[in-house]
């Protein structure tokens, strides 16, 4: 199955299941990349068309391109976002040219946070800023159902209590 797909779970051959990132994070990064870059299109081809003429105009399609190029890739960003909670530590990996993957210890786990600004609450997302010790290490789940943000909240600092207890 593929990871972050509506089903979003991907077993691997080590026994770690995956959790992907939900669609609606894709939409609203691509609906914000077209509505910003769809105004640059429009002010470049109106300036440049009132300024120096019409050919010049033609440069509005630059803005168009990223466009089609930033739709593709924020998709393969999109895919390689991925999460696992094991029994010790917290995976949450991510990149597609550099594939970077991070892994949280329970016990080292000091705050556990769920953020959602507007425009996240507005696409019913939430995400989940986990801090620890290292400055280094402190890593995000972006775009969660809010639900979801809240469950792995609890659970990461369940774990956490749970793991530290013993220090």
């Amino acid at each position: 199955m593929e990871t972050g797909s509506p089903g979003n779970a991907e077993a691997t051959g080590d026994g770690t299941v995956w959790t992907g990132l939900p669609p609606g994070l894709l939409r609203m990064r691509r609906l914000l990349l077209a509505v910003w870059l769809g105004l640059a299109a429009l002010a470049t081809g109106l300036l440049l068309g009132l300024l120096a003429g019409p050919a010049w105009a033609a440069f509005a399609l630059l803005p168009l391109a990223l466009t089609a190029w930033g739709w593709v890739m924020l998709g393969r960003n999109w895919r390689s976002w991925r999460y696992a909670e094991r029994a010790d530590d917290l995976l949450i990996s991510r990149g597609v040219l550099w594939r970077e993957e991070t892994v949280v210890p329970y016990g080292r786990m000091q705050l556990v946070e769920v953020t959602s600004g507007p425009v996240e609450r507005h696409f019913g997302l939430a995400s989940v800023q986990l801090h620890t010790a290292a400055a280094a290490t402190d890593a995000t789940i972006p775009g969660l159902d809010p639900a979801e943000a809240e469950r792995l909240r609890d659970r990461l600092t369940e774990l956490g209590e749970a793991r530290s207890a013993g220090l």
